[in-house]
């Protein structure tokens, strides 16, 4: 397979790596995280996205669609997709499109002038190791042109190691440190992620562990000492670690998505990263912020 399924695509300085950086989305997520920015990437067959104020009825020749509603069920039996492949409309798209490696390949080498500051391209998600023969066909041509990759994952996949040569910096999404709960609430198995980190911080020479901190699910002072306990056993000398405040940017896009977004967290409720940094600092932990 030489074909990349991606939902969204654009330019990052420094967040998502180093310097600034040409960033593909991957479509599909083998995780239901409730508080995800990018709904639209989890299902690897693709979600249809609907603007309300701009649905037209005429676009869908089966009637799922009526009074400014789309019926998920009537497009979920529905193979030919007319909404989205001849009734184009701005009311309704498919999350992803389909790009061979080729093709992407040649839209990198033309934006090689803009790599500046060690920049590159960043495979990020949705999860890319659900697409992991194309990614590893892709990351393989853009090495073999000496372009700086990177890749943000949640860790899961069992054949992740086969990827470190191809990666300059490997970014891990921790989710959580107790196996029973990450399984629960995101469905994660958290002993091929912690088993792929622990490779990782082994034999991969540019280790960030991200950490975002969920009101409820992972972000006290007392879930703050288990990561540590967790992470301080690993060898320090190319890891980095870095804690990221929970956000709501990602509530709309669910309703879009017709999608129940479940978390209900009000105030405003921001940890104090600074201390928790502090914590992992003094056990002699890097700790960083992009």
């Amino acid at each position: 397979m030489d074909k990349l399924k991606i939902f969204q695509k654009g330019w990052n300085f420094s967040q998502d790596g180093p310097g600034n950086r040409l960033v593909y989305h991957l479509q599909g997520c083998n995780l239901h995280c409730p508080w995800c920015t990018n709904p639209e990437g989890m299902l690897p067959e693709g979600t249809l996205l609907v603007r309300k104020d701009k649905l037209l009825p005429s676009v869908c020749p089966h009637g799922a669609i009526y009074n400014g509603k789309i019926d998920r069920r009537i497009c979920a039996q529905c193979s030919s997709r007319e909404c989205v492949t001849v009734n184009l409309n701005q009311g309704i798209r498919l999350s992803y499109s389909m790009y061979s490696c080729v093709q992407l390949l040649h839209e990198v080498i033309s934006s090689k002038h803009l790599f500046h500051n060690g920049g590159g391209v960043t495979l990020s998600g949705g999860e890319p190791s659900l697409q992991y023969d194309a990614v590893r066909h892709f990351l393989g041509l853009l090495k073999a042109n000496e372009i700086n990759t990177v890749v943000e994952t949640n860790g899961s996949h069992s054949k992740l190691s086969a990827l470190f040569p191809l990666i300059d910096m490997l970014i891990i999404d921790l989710k959580h440190y107790d196996v029973g709960k990450g399984l629960s609430v995101v469905g994660v198995n958290n002993n091929v992620v912690l088993g792929n980190i622990s490779r990782a911080a082994e034999e991969h020479g540019n280790l960030l562990i991200r950490i975002t901190l969920i009101p409820g699910f992972n972000s006290t002072g007392d879930d703050i000492v288990h990561f540590l306990s967790l992470l301080k056993l690993l060898p320090r000398e190319h890891l980095a670690i870095e804690f990221l405040h929970y956000h709501e940017y990602g509530r709309v896009k669910w309703e879009e998505c017709g999608m129940e977004y479940k978390m209900n967290i009000t105030g405003g409720v921001k940890e104090d990263i600074t201390e928790y940094e502090s914590l992992f600092r003094q056990a002699g932990m890097n700790v960083i912020r992009t």
